[in-house]
């Protein structure tokens, strides 16, 4: 048959390369997963007391969650989201949102009131494949009115991006509704979040996306340096930080 093209065995090789890449970060994804309880990866944020507020973070699967708090975290989102959903093209179903909410792979970070174990925040996350990057999905993060504007929900935020760090996730992405201003500010303002490439861009002629989806990239953690990346002349010593 004669020799292959070169392009040929470029394109194979590409290919191989990809989907190499691709088990990689699937394989990051499935190990986050499996952690019985991802915060003890982040110790000292098992706790929140500033600004009059005392509370403990605890980190719960989906699957081992009791039905009551499951139900409290669905009415509060609906409490604080449903008039958003209904004024968008998506619309509220109750039983949509209920089974998004309990999906397998949801993970939830509770914050509780130490005193009366009073549930007063939260957020839905996954660790999940976002095309081919690996990634921590916040799908909601809800707080109780009387925890507002005390720095909670930015202690929930940095959790989920430490956790990401922790775990080699790529970047901690979400969903927000253009129309609401308070996590417009909140998540491009005060916690840096972008507009993410893989957000819809509005059409020139029809009406717009009601919705856009944010990012933020986590530096990955520095590899140590082997002998078959540098030389003995080039290696200086590392110093802990």
């Amino acid at each position: 048959m004669g020799r292959k093209s070169t392009k040929g065995k470029e394109r194979k090789k590409k290919r191989k390369e990809e989907n190499a890449k691709y088990d990689a970060s699937l394989a990051k994804v499935e190990a986050a997963n499996k952690i019985p309880d991802p915060l003890e990866l982040v110790a000292p944020f098992k706790k929140f007391e500033r600004n009059g507020l005392k509370l403990k973070i605890e980190c719960k699967k989906v699957t081992g969650m009791e039905k009551e708090l499951i139900d409290w975290a669905f009415q509060l989102t609906k409490a604080n989201m449903q008039k958003m959903y209904e004024e968008s093209d998506w619309g509220w179903k109750d039983k949509d949102k209920y089974t998004e909410m309990t999906e397998e792979k949801a993970q939830y970070l509770i914050a509780s009131d130490v005193t009366t174990g009073k549930p007063v925040a939260f957020t839905h996350f996954r660790f999940d494949m976002e095309l081919d990057e690996e990634v921590v999905y916040c799908y909601e993060i809800q707080l109780e009115t009387e925890c507002r504007r005390k720095g909670l929900g930015k202690f929930l935020m940095q959790i989920l991006e430490l956790l990401a760090y922790k775990t080699e996730m790529t970047k901690v992405m979400l969903t927000t509704f253009k129309n609401n201003k308070v996590s417009q500010d909140f998540f491009k303002k005060t916690m840096k979040y972008e507009v993410d490439e893989i957000s819809p861009e509005d059409p020139l002629f029809d009406d717009g996306y009601h919705y856009e989806i944010l990012s933020k990239s986590i530096k990955p953690k520095a590899k140590p340096a082997t002998t078959d990346s540098v030389t003995t002349t080039d290696a200086q010593p590392v110093t802990a930080s």
